[in-house]
């Protein structure tokens, strides 16, 4: 059996914790919003939406191809922890909000998976790490500004 991969990328956000963790959890309103849209198509909300039992479709346009993903949501944490599982395979991505004081936290987005065998296994371990974490630090980067635009009392004027 092949080795697991994993990539993980943390950033400091400027916002507290509990509402940049109320963003990344609201799939329906926020959560689009920080998604990189060069990468990711399309999040359509197929149960749920908020949080924990949340089924969400996405696309992800990747290497010049397209792919689909069909995930289900969990809270191994909640308020910490939100964690993606692909309903195809033992992918999973999860997003951890730590604070750093009232004012500022860290958000890490890992995932982890196992590659394919073979030559498209090769080129995947090759490939894929550097491209996800290129679209974290971008996604992160997005976290950041949306939320410092969206919380009560960051937004321009405050």
């Amino acid at each position: 059996m092949a080795k697991q991969l994993s990539v993980s990328v943390t950033h400091e956000i400027g916002a507290p914790a509990q509402e940049v963790y109320a963003i990344l959890a609201d799939y329906r309103t926020h959560h689009p919003h920080i998604l990189p849209t060069g990468t990711f198509k399309s999040l359509v909300v197929e149960e749920g939406g908020t949080g924990a039992g949340t089924v969400f479709t996405a696309e992800l346009s990747a290497f010049g191809r397209s792919q689909h993903f069909r995930m289900r949501v969990s809270e191994p944490e909640p308020g910490r922890v939100l964690a993606e599982s692909d309903l195809a395979s033992d992918l999973v991505t999860t997003f951890t909000v730590t604070p750093v004081d009232p004012k500022r936290c860290t958000v890490t987005i890992a995932t982890q998976w196992t590659p394919a065998s073979g030559l498209a296994g090769w080129f995947e371990k090759v490939s894929t790490p550097p491209f996800l974490r290129r679209v974290y630090h971008e996604e992160l980067a997005q976290l950041n500004g949306y939320a410092q635009r969206t919380v009560p009392g960051k937004g321009p004027g405050a």
